[in-house]
């Protein structure tokens, strides 16, 4: 299956900015509700020099989510010539003509043209893109002014409410379509800032960046990916909430960038195994792998092996509510961090700091999956030699990985050769002989489980192995 960027346009919502008749149990049809609102929804079409397929980077991500990719310009494959032309839509949200879509839609494009419903065409220019978040604000101009959409509060919508899309599927244009919101805070591995809704409305190639409208005609998302084996619908899109898109969108429209806090943290999730490694009662918070050098965190003392359990008073159920937090903290405001250490909870204060370009793409280590099995590791000690090839400064500590039984747990938790283990059970550890001393140590202890610290590569994240068979 694969999930796909629908490169034209969300189909969800469009809207206009009067008051819309509707009512909240859903009417017997949508046509009231859906007829104000078609003049405030736009197609968009963005000219660009057209890419190779092969010239898109491929970032891995979770099942079944692994194959998230921009969606190509309707019309078929992409073929090797000099310019292409996407379709995607968009919605105005203020009568002076700023356009709401995705950033995909026009990521690279030379021009760019907004159709209104009328069939009235502009010339758009781009006022700010966010990569992150996958938004862009556009700016249409003219001497009267232009319909409109009001933004809604997508906090405020449960799931099995109705509904309602329009956009600008396969280039056809002003298409209305229906369903309820079958999630919230779906996260689908596009980021750091995952949070979409989930929706049975249809919605195809050229629906990217249209709007999803509650049952009072307010929109409440951004349509943006499908979960898709074709690349046409089969009753499973995604839009980016309201409550995380506007206030990007206000940014963008203020000073034509987004400004997010920054701690400075390499995070992963606290598995169950690794929540028994650690002495925490249930699975919860986020685990440190890697504090980033002269960073927030680094200042306030924060390490490795430290589990994040609150932020400023919020609880951290999982490691995908704490990016939001923190990118919503004031620039240079202090944040209290409720952390676990070593069996004890503790708070700590750090300054936010602001995210900048070379931070924020530092993708955040996943925790492999836990299956039961052997250690199944061929370690050596660190050289010079090997550390000049590894990249490594001369005084970092720890045990070269030469290889790893392919039906081990080792294997099955994606560690490879050239990995490094920093510590164990957050104990360091120098040589082979370290290892084997903290595994007796662990078994000893009737541990079910070590929790390694690895270097892979630039980054760093915690395994936990089971001991079962491990030697």
């Amino acid at each position: 299956m694969n999930i796909v960027r629908i490169v034209g346009a969300a189909i969800l919502l469009v809207g206009l900015g009067l008051s819309t008749p509707g009512r909240a149990d859903g009417p017997g049809d949508f046509s009231a509700l859906a007829k104000p609102l078609l003049g405030a929804v736009v197609n968009i079409s963005s000219e660009h020099k057209a890419r190779h397929a092969v010239d898109r980077p491929a970032s891995p991500l979770p099942p079944p989510f692994d194959q998230l990719v921009p969606e190509q310009p309707d019309g078929g494959q992409e073929q090797p010539t000099q310019r292409g032309v996407a379709l995607g839509s968009g919605f105005l949200v203020d009568p002076a003509g700023f356009v709401v879509t995705n950033n995909h839609v026009v990521e690279d494009a030379e021009t760019i043209t907004v159709v209104l419903h009328d069939q009235r065409e502009f010339r758009a220019k781009i006022i700010g893109r966010d990569t992150r978040t996958d938004l862009a604000l556009l700016k249409i101009e003219d001497s009267q002014p232009f319909p409109y959409v009001h933004w809604g509060d997508s906090s405020a919508e449960q799931v099995g409410e109705w509904i309602l899309a329009i956009g600008n599927p396969f280039g056809l244009g002003g298409t209305v379509t229906a369903g309820i919101i079958s999630a919230t805070a779906r996260d689908i591995g596009a980021g750091p800032y995952d949070s979409f809704l989930q929706t049975d409305a249809s919605i195809n190639r050229g629906n990217s960046g249209g709007p999803m409208f509650n049952m009072k005609g307010e929109v409440i998302g951004v349509n943006t990916a499908i979960f898709s084996p074709s690349g046409g619908s089969i009753g499973i899109g995604f839009a980016i909430p309201s409550a995380l898109a506007r206030p990007v969108i206000d940014q963008l429209r203020n000073g034509g960038e987004v400004k997010r806090g920054w701690l400075g943290v390499a995070i992963q999730p606290v598995t169950r195994e690794i929540a028994d490694s650690l002495g925490l009662k249930r699975a919860e918070g986020a685990l440190v792998a890697d504090v980033s050098k002269g960073g927030p965190a680094e200042k306030a003392g924060l390490r490795p092996g430290d589990v994040i359990l609150r932020f400023n008073g919020q609880t951290v159920d999982d490691t995908h509510r704490l990016p939001g937090l923190v990118a919503d903290t004031k620039i240079g405001s202090t944040a209290e961090l409720a952390i676990y250490r070593e069996g004890h909870e503790q708070t700590i204060k750090a300054e936010v700091a602001l995210l900048r370009p070379q931070e924020a793409a530092n993708r955040h280590p996943e925790a492999p999956a836990s299956e039961p099995g052997s250690l199944g590791l061929v370690l050596s000690p660190l050289t010079p030699e090997t550390r000049a090839e590894l990249g490594l400064d001369a005084n970092e500590q720890g045990v070269l990985v030469r290889g790893v039984d392919p039906a081990s747990d080792a294997a099955d938790r994606g560690i490879a050769p050239g990995d490094v283990i920093s510590q164990i059970d957050q104990h360091p550890v120098a040589s082979p002989q370290d290892v084997r001393q903290k595994l007796d140590h662990a078994r000893q202890a009737k541990h079910q489980s070590v929790l390694l610290l690895l270097r892979h590569g630039d980054t760093r994240h915690f395994v936990a192995l089971p001991l079962a068979a491990a030697g």
